[in-house]
This record gives C-alpha cells, sequence and structure tokens, in this order.
C-alpha cells in the first residue's frame, strides 16, 4: 500500500485549483503538483548516495528527475511550435552525469514545473487541436497531444523513482 505525503492528504485535482483554465491544461497542472508531492514525498529519506545509486540494474532516481524535469522542457518546446535548441540538446545528453545533490535535483524540478506551469497556461487559450511536430522528424501531433505528454511522460517516470525509492528501502530492509 502506498502511503499518502503528510496526511490529511487531498490530491491537486480535487483541491479546486487552476479553474481559471480549461479542463485539459488543468489536469497536466495537476499532474505535475501531484508529481512534485510524490517526488518529494518519495525521496525526504534517501541520502545523496542513495538518490545516486542503480538498485538492481535501475535507472538512479538522480536521472529520473533530472530527465522528468528537462524532458518537460523539451515537450513542452514543441507544443510551443519551436525545436530544440543547443542548449537542450546538451542538457539532454547530461542527464546520466552529475553528482547534484537531492536538494538541487529536486530544486531543478521545481523550477522546471514551476516554468512549464507558466507555459501550460500560455497555451491553454490556444487550439489545443493545432498541429505540431515533434524531433528532427517532425513526427505529428497537437498543442494538446504534447501538453498530456507532458503530464503521461511525467507521471511514467515518478512512477519509476517510486519503484527505485521502494527498492533501495526493501534493500535498506525497510518495510515498503
Amino acid at each position: 500500500m502506498t502511503p499518502e505525503p503528510d496526511p490529511p492528504y487531498t490530491e491537486p485535482w480535487l483541491r479546486g485549483t487552476h479553474t481559471d483554465i480549461s479542463a485539459a491544461p488543468r489536469a497536466v497542472l495537476h499532474a505535475l503538483e501531484l508529481a512534485l508531492d510524490d517526488l518529494k514525498h518519495w525521496t525526504a529519506d534517501l541520502s545523496d548516495a542513495e538518490v545516486h545509486a542503480h538498485p538492481l540494474g535501475l535507472n538512479s532516481i538522480a536521472f529520473l528527475l533530472l530527465h522528468i524535469a528537462r524532458s518537460t522542457d523539451r515537450i513542452l518546446t514543441y507544443a510551443e511550435g519551436n525545436q530544440l535548441s543547443a542548449e537542450q540538446f546538451t542538457a539532454y545528453k547530461s542527464e546520466q552525469s552529475g553528482e547534484e545533490s537531492k536538494v538541487e535535483l529536486l530544486a531543478e524540478v521545481e523550477s522546471a514545473f514551476t516554468r512549464a506551469a507558466a507555459r501550460i497556461r500560455a497555451l491553454a487559450g490556444a487550439d489545443l487541436d493545432a498541429e505540431r511536430g515533434v524531433g528532427r522528424k517532425n513526427l505529428p501531433t497537437s498543442i494538446g497531444g504534447t501538453m498530456l505528454h507532458v503530464a503521461d511522460h511525467t507521471m511514467r517516470h515518478v512512477g519509476q523513482v517510486i519503484t527505485t525509492a521502494k527498492v533501495i528501502k526493501a534493500l535498506r530492509g525497510e518495510p515498503v
């Protein structure tokens, strides 16, 4: 059973927030808020070394946190109708490296989500069916598709963080 962060806990989608924007972009904002809540909760008692560990060959939590933050930026770049910059490619290539502390990693995620929220709000009034292209091959999607992928992709990797954190705790001999 998954413990809830800081009882009593109300999930973001039930808090009555972001009612000034339409349902789909609002759901993406709620997913980012839930992701940050979960990331903080499940990494709270992990050391920096544990965040960088690869238990049982799993991706490190450090990599996943960097990937969550930086992929959010990349996906929203496509939503805005742009291609990735050289800086974004450099950031992408550096996701596997680094010795950032857990505090620094979570700060990067939180900062990325804050910037993402502003970008999602800016796109909220757009035609969500407007076509967009992704990647060098300009694969077809839409503004709405990219925004929903931000939520989907983020939550997929949050699940991986939770799983890795549980493995680390189990290897410590703690109940999960």
